[in-house]
């Protein structure tokens, strides 16, 4: 492990002074030999890992990439107010944002996950899957800030675009939360489909006027039904 975070490491300095056509390549490669540094050093020696211990990391990771969201989201709101007043478009884009952030929040931890790190190549899929959590949740909160910018004529982008802002990031999630959690909790063809079928709806939002609130509203619904088949 030290000696592939060294040359790794070594490599990334190196780079600075490599050819400005072969950076971009080099840069991706380094990024696949970080990613694949810890793979190979587990394999070749496994050290004692706890599960519960890393799904709380992630899970306190996830907090503080939500609570980013929500303040880019609130300064974005706090400029347009001062400015223009709260608007009824502006309204239905925070009320919609709120559901967005609150369901995030419990559908990533209305249940324990640490019973899935079953193995080392499950941690890996875990860990990395993350990558798309951690950027999903980042863009919706960037998204957000887009609809109000949009909103309030300060960017010059149709509502469709600034509402598939909202709605490409979340979907993601949402998928991202299935492929991780969901499927593996699945108990019938219902439990399976929730999600996928939520993600769909989602990217269609941008076309109904009020792309945010109406996600917020799906992912409020996706939350009571997830809530009803899990009392079941």
């Amino acid at each position: 492990m030290r000696a592939g975070t060294v040359l790794v490491q070594a490599a990334w300095v190196i780079l600075l002074f490599v050819p400005e056509a072969l950076r971009t390549p080099g840069f991706i490669l380094l990024v696949i030999a970080e990613l694949l540094v810890p793979v190979w050093a587990e394999i070749a020696s496994p050290t004692p890992w706890h599960a519960q211990h890393i799904s709380e990391r992630y899970g306190l990771f996830t907090i503080l990439v939500l609570g980013e969201a929500i303040l880019s989201t609130s300064m974005a709101i706090r400029t347009t107010v001062d400015e223009n007043g709260m608007t009824g478009s502006v309204t239905s884009i925070v009320l919609g944002g709120l559901l967005i952030v609150y369901a995030m929040w419990w559908l990533y931890f209305y249940q324990p996950t640490h019973h899935f790190m079953i193995s080392l190549r499950a941690a890996f899929v875990w860990a990395y899957g993350h990558w798309f959590i951690f950027g999903a949740t980042a863009a919706v909160g960037a998204g957000l800030a887009v609809a109000i910018d949009a909103a309030s004529h300060h960017a010059e982008i149709s509502t469709e675009a600034a509402g598939m802002a909202v709605a490409l990031p979340t979907a993601i999630y949402v998928l991202c939360l299935w492929i991780l959690q969901e499927h593996r909790r699945a108990n019938n063809m219902i439990d399976s489909l929730l999600n996928p079928v939520a993600a769909v709806l989602i990217l269609l939002t941008p076309f109904t006027g009020q792309p945010v609130l109406f996600t917020g509203i799906l992912l409020a619904v996706l939350v009571a039904l997830r809530l009803i088949r899990h009392l079941e």
